[in-house]
């Protein structure tokens, strides 16, 4: 009979001994094959998270200029008709009726034209036919948007409307404009990135319209001249026929050592472009951060006791983890009160236009892509405002303002209120607010025929849900609206207070 062999203790130890030598050998080969390996996929994620990134952040960017320049139009439309209903006889009558429009409807810059090119602002009188290019033509039948140099090499944007129909003072109304400081558009534009990244606006021959910044080679320059001699000259050609044609693209080039991408999109109405570059890559170098770390932590795990480097790590995680997510706690709670800032009425406390030209630009959105279900819109329009601030000034009617901004967000607590203009609220139901809409527009429609008697605020309202048909917001506030002024007519003939005619 053969005999067993005994484990001994020398062999425990020699079989340790090799079995950690070439633990330790396979954790080398693992580490130093997995570090190539993240460093080829950091790399080819990189390239795509940043134009991904790019893009998105210059097709906001745009589209929020495109809100702007939409609701400046919509805006003009009721200021038309405001003034056709005013009875204007002089120049000084003309001017209040502008005045009083740039107060209800936060008209800046807001000016008519008579067929004789007499350009009528707030404050002064003049002859626009050299001045604004869009007077060339005798007859003006479309919209136009134009870039105006003002003095001093101010940039602004011009949106006119023809005026159909409107006689003032014995003369024809041909058309109304509105001018848009550049400066004002960056502002709606900025936020807080720390200076990563930057944007700017464009000519179509690359000229920088804005003013600001786009990176630190670039800067303010003409983006085709600054970038000449940085790229092959095909791709310097394709782009400014981009540019030209008014087509969407990227620029990666390289300048004193570091590696920079830009997006540009063009702007729909105007022959501007949207571009946006982020600086020496900062999504490479955050995603790198964090291969490498990966890496080092695999490399220490070569070098000291498997189970110390597990617990450093788990504690570095934990620390990591721990200031990862007070930064980003602290850095929402900053955004967070910035962002209220920004778009919040700081009259009423609902929040303001801009709040709704970026909730319009999300919905829109969702609604081109059949995202949405249950949505209305209610218009709303305070009665009596001018008729108050003439007879008892300008503070009653700012609590009018406010009174009827309590009003309205008692009745509709789960819907979003918004103040688009002087005496004008939108409120945007979803969900609960939605599904209780039927109940409480009949409620707070009693309630204003009851304040007529009592002389408490009276508003009219008008409401729409979305239709499968809808292409936009747009197209419900339209329907609301329409209601809202017929239901401004019922409210007139019950008594509720109104303008002197």
């Amino acid at each position: 009979m053969k005999k067993k062999k005994r484990i001994t203790q020398k062999t425990f130890v020699f079989t340790a001994v090799i079995g950690s030598v070439l633990i330790m050998a396979i954790l080398v080969v693992s580490t130093l094959w997995s570090s190539k390996m993240t460093n080829s996929a950091t790399n080819e994620a990189v390239s795509a998270v940043s134009e991904f990134y790019l893009e998105a952040m210059a097709d906001r960017r745009a589209k929020t200029i495109t809100n702007l320049i939409n609701n400046n139009f919509d805006q003009m439309e009721k200021a038309m008709a405001f003034i056709a209903d005013e009875d204007i006889r002089t120049q000084e009558d003309l001017r209040l009726s502008i005045g009083r429009i740039k107060s209800l409807l936060s008209l800046d810059r807001f000016a008519v034209v008579d067929s004789d090119n007499v350009v009528y602002t707030r404050y002064t009188t003049y002859t626009g036919g050299s001045r604004h290019s869009f007077l060339a033509e005798e007859k003006m039948d479309e919209r136009d948007i134009s870039t105006v140099l003002m003095y001093g090499s101010s940039k602004r944007l011009c949106l006119a409307a023809p005026a159909q129909g409107i006689k003032l003072m014995g003369k024809n109304i041909k058309a109304c404009f509105v001018q848009i400081d550049i400066k004002e558009i960056v502002d709606l534009l900025a936020f807080d990135d720390q200076g990563r990244t930057h944007f700017a606006l464009y000519s179509q021959n690359g000229e920088n319209l804005s003013g600001t910044e786009l990176g630190p080679y670039i800067a303010e320059k003409n983006l085709f001249e600054a970038v000449k001699g940085v790229i092959p000259d095909d791709e310097w050609n394709s782009n400014r026929d981009n540019f030209s044609k008014g087509i969407e693209g990227s620029i990666t080039f390289t300048a004193d050592g570091a590696e920079e991408t830009l997006c540009y999109v063009p702007i729909t109405g105007t022959d501007w472009k949207m571009a946006v570059l982020i600086r020496e890559s900062v999504i490479h170098d955050t995603i790198r951060d964090i291969s490498e770390k990966s890496m080092a932590a695999s490399r220490n795990l070569i070098i000291a006791i498997l189970v110390l480097v597990l617990l450093f790590a788990v504690i570095l995680i934990v620390e990591f983890g721990v200031l990862s997510y007070n930064k980003l706690e602290d850095e929402k709670e900053k955004s967070k009160n910035l962002h209220t800032m920004a778009n919040t009425d700081s009259m009423t406390g609902v929040r303001n236009k801009n709040a709704y030209s970026y909730i319009e630009t999300d919905l829109n959105e969702k609604i081109k892509n059949k995202e949405i279900g249950n949505l209305a819109v209610i218009v709303c329009d305070v009665n009596g405002l001018k008729l108050i601030n003439d007879t008892q000034g300008h503070a009653a009617g700012d609590k009018l303002i406010k009174d009827a901004s309590k009003m309205i967000c008692e009745y509709f607590p789960h819907g979003a209120v918004f103040r688009i203009g002087g005496d004008e609220f939108t409120v945007i139901l979803k969900e609960k607010g939605f599904d209780t809409m039927n109940e409480t527009i009949p409620e707070f429609n009693r309630k204003v025929e009851e304040n007529i008697k009592t002389g408490d605020v009276v508003i009219s309202i008008g409401y729409s849900a979305l239709k499968q048909e809808d292409e936009q917001l747009h197209d419900v506030f339209e329907r609301a609206d329409h209601m809202m002024y017929k239901r401004k007519k019922e409210l007139k003939e019950m008594g509720a207070p109104t303008r002197p005619e």
